[in-house]
């Protein structure tokens, strides 16, 4: 857990150091070169112009469009990390087994813990790590919608709403529902999960403030980018999650009633 603390603190400091430093005050063109320039920054310009032409020439709605098309494209991902999130937590109570069993801080008994460990996953098809993998795959999506965003002459000189999309929200509306639906996101995300782990806690409150922080600086476009990536995550866990939150709050009830 504490690990991918620090990988998640550490891709939002490589957003950070990305977002100010390549090539930014340079417009994105089908003519710019580079591997980023090319696979990442163009792509997305391009489609976020393509899209915006499509409906009436409203960049804001072609920004949603775009995000919901990222957010189903990784969909079936996003799934499998739910679906494997859900099979860790049903697999807590082994896992603790065999931490008591191998309570020995001794090198060969935790080699010996860690080779159970990994038998105990490999045999309930489990990979510890697949939590990680959307998130490695986002970060160079929101990098790359920063520079589309900034770098398409179109997008920075359009409004929506009541904002402008290449300019921080001037009433700081947007960043704070973006870290509100970034918390109401990670607090379904823990509904109904036993023995919610004290980083996990400091976790929901940590990233809708750092969120909120980046929001409140960066172009409005990107917390749009944001506040409808995280209802679109909000609506799948929901779904995903239905039944086992239904069963929960249930058994709440009846435990209440006794």
């Amino acid at each position: 857990m504490k690990k991918r603390i620090v990988l998640i603190l550490t891709l939002i400091g490589i957003v950070m150091l990305l977002s100010g430093c390549t090539e930014i005050n340079q417009d994105i063109t089908s003519e710019s070169t580079g591997i980023w320039n090319e696979y990442f920054v163009y792509p997305l310009s391009w489609l976020i112009i393509k899209i915006s032409t499509l409906v009436g020439e409203d960049y804001g709605l072609g920004i949603i469009l775009v995000t919901l098309l990222i957010r189903f494209a990784i969909l079936p991902l996003m799934i499998k990390q739910t679906k494997n999130s859900k099979a860790m937590q049903a697999l807590q109570p082994e896992m603790q087994k065999l931490r008591e069993k191998y309570s020995s801080k001794d090198q060969q008994t935790q080699q010996k813990l860690q080779q159970e460990m990994m038998q105990l996953f490999q045999k309930h098809n489990v990979n510890p790590l697949a939590g990680c993998f959307p998130l490695l795959i986002q970060m160079p999506i929101l990098i790359g919608f920063y520079h589309a965003i900034m770098r398409t002459a179109e997008v920075r000189e359009h409004t929506f709403l009541w904002f402008d999309l290449g300019a921080p929200d001037p009433f700081f509306i947007l960043p704070l529902v973006a870290g509100a639906t970034t918390f109401l996101q990670q607090k379904i995300m823990m509904a109904g999960t036993e023995n919610v782990q004290p980083q996990m806690q400091m976790m929901l409150w940590i990233m809708p403030i750092m969120i909120i922080i980046f929001a409140v600086t960066l172009p409005s476009a990107l917390s749009l980018y944001w506040v409808v990536g995280n209802i679109f995550m909000i609506v799948q866990t929901l779904l995903i999650k239905g039944p086992d939150l239904k069963k929960t709050a249930e058994t709440g009830k009846a435990g209440g009633s006794k």
